[in-house]
């Protein structure tokens, strides 16, 4: 199941194969009444035991928060409370913080989040966060963790909207990188502990606009997964004013570095 933004809501759409999928339903719409989440979207969705639980990003008043929601089904959830669980306090972040990714830390015992701060309409950085729980967070005074190199011209602007994943010895990052604000690629990095010392991959970008297609002005927000054969990577594609979302592959395990 793949969850997606929707009429300024959260919709959940299914496929059997990740290439043909079925319609939208929506499952979590706007809370107006809260003053922080006019509008929802960018969630990342984990399973832990019975309960998927739901980061996603909440936008009101040119600002934005990340909240919490939980489920048992992934059809029907719970706010958290009425309150954001991680608002833009730091000088980095700016007005915003948004696009959530958590992973649950097995061993240390923990909820992990990497982040994006800055403005509004595209944040300019990643940070990095831990939780006992989910829900009361603590930011790592070094942040941000990862910020846009400024002597590679495909992302020289802003980075954000990473999704994190750990394989053996590695955390991996795909992350957006933009050359302007209406330009952006998908790039990859990794890290032995998902903070600190990120190498990214000589061949970036790994996924670019084609010219005059689908995705002619900006690649971004990627989603990748191992299926024991090959990496799929979604990603949307923008051309104008239009958005869609496309999937790439790639071959076997190894990445490249």
């Amino acid at each position: 199941m793949v969850f997606v933004e929707k009429q300024k809501s959260v919709a959940l759409v299914e496929s059997p194969d990740g290439i043909h999928w079925g319609p939208p339903t929506i499952v979590l719409s706007p809370n107006p009444a809260a003053h922080w989440e006019d509008d929802i979207n960018r969630p990342v969705v984990i399973r832990r035991d019975d309960t998927y639980f739901m980061w996603y990003t909440g936008q009101a008043r040119e600002h934005s928060w990340i909240g919490l929601a939980a489920g048992g089904d992934g059809r029907h959830w719970d706010r958290a409370g009425p309150h954001p669980v991680l608002s833009p306090d730091q000088p980095w972040e700016k007005a915003a913080v948004m696009c959530p990714c958590v992973v649950w830390d097995d061993v240390a015992r923990i909820y992990r989040m990497w982040y994006s701060g800055g403005e509004q309409y595209e944040p300019d950085a990643i940070g990095y966060a831990t939780s006992p729980d989910g829900r009361r967070w603590t930011k790592l005074t070094a942040n941000p963790i990862f910020k846009a190199d400024p002597a590679v011209a495909w992302e020289r602007y802003k980075v954000t909207g990473c999704q994190v994943l750990r394989r053996g010895a590695w955390h991996y990052m795909f992350y957006i990188g933009f050359r302007d604000i209406d330009h952006a690629q998908i790039g990859l990095a990794r890290s032995s502990d998902g903070i600190t010392g990120w190498q990214r991959l000589a061949a970036n970008p790994i996924i670019s606009p084609g010219i005059n297609q689908w995705d002619h002005d900006a690649c971004y927000k990627p989603y990748a997964i191992f299926d024991g054969r090959r990496w799929l990577l979604w990603y949307n594609g923008r051309h104008g004013n239009v958005e869609q979302i496309g999937l790439a592959f790639h071959e076997g395990e190894d990445l490249g570095f």
